[in-house]
């Protein structure tokens, strides 16, 4: 049983048996959402156990530990970094979706170069905003975010598929999608992966078929779109 919202806002905690909230959390709660000493909430440890309580700084627990299994199937979203603030547009949609890991990538054609120092901050930052969407959808698990890789590493793992106009409907035997920059994939990239496969007959901006991705493998995994043969 997932937290559905009928117990309250929901919040992430280190230790459901001595939970504590962080400042942060606690003033967002009480300012924002004007929560007051003892309304319901739900506490999570990001790893697929959580609780209701009572808010406070240290909230006062009430049920007892609701365990929810890990999904049969682990899905992945990778993307070549783009430009401004469009990566933390996709965490914060690819996190409220349920995607399990996200990958950032880089291409021969991408754009965006982050050093060491940058991208460290980067991962960080994107942290904090995958927490607070996993938070506002009531996740009861944190996805995994993977700093920049090389495509041509990244690709190496098994069930990988690239993001290209033309390719096969995608489906679970590549739970993993990683999307290419605003130019596309080169032809060495291309020629690199087994598997291709498309999102649609538009060509879509890179945040929006990372987007798309999230959505059609959630989908799948879910029931609640069919497979097509192939």
């Amino acid at each position: 049983m997932l937290p559905d919202g009928t117990h309250g806002p929901h919040t992430f905690v280190d230790d459901l048996n001595n939970p504590e909230l962080e400042q942060e959390d606690f003033e967002h709660l009480s300012r924002s959402l004007r929560m007051k000493k003892g309304h319901p909430i739900t506490i999570c440890d990001g790893k697929g156990n959580w609780r209701t309580a009572h808010f406070s700084e240290i909230p006062e627990r009430l049920g007892v530990i609701n365990k929810v299994p890990e999904q049969s199937k682990s899905l992945t979203v990778g993307f070549v970094v783009t430009k401004g603030d469009k990566p933390s547009l996709v965490i914060q949609k690819l996190t409220e979706l349920g995607i399990d890991r996200i990958v950032l990538l880089s291409s021969e054609r991408s754009v965006v170069r982050w050093d060491k120092n940058r991208s460290e901050k980067q991962i960080l930052r994107l942290g904090r905003i995958a927490r607070e969407a996993a938070m506002q959808s009531r996740q009861v698990r944190i996805p995994l975010i993977e700093g920049i890789q090389p495509i041509k590493i990244a690709m190496q793992e098994s069930g990988v598929a690239l993001a290209h106009f033309g390719g096969a409907a995608p489906t679970l035997s590549n739970p993993t999608i990683f999307i290419g920059p605003e130019g596309g994939w080169s032809q060495t990239e291309l020629g690199g992966c087994a598997k291709t496969v498309t999102l649609g007959g538009s060509v879509l901006r890179s945040e929006t078929a990372a987007i798309a991705a999230g959505t059609v493998l959630v989908m799948l995994r879910n029931g609640l779109l069919a497979e097509r043969l192939e």
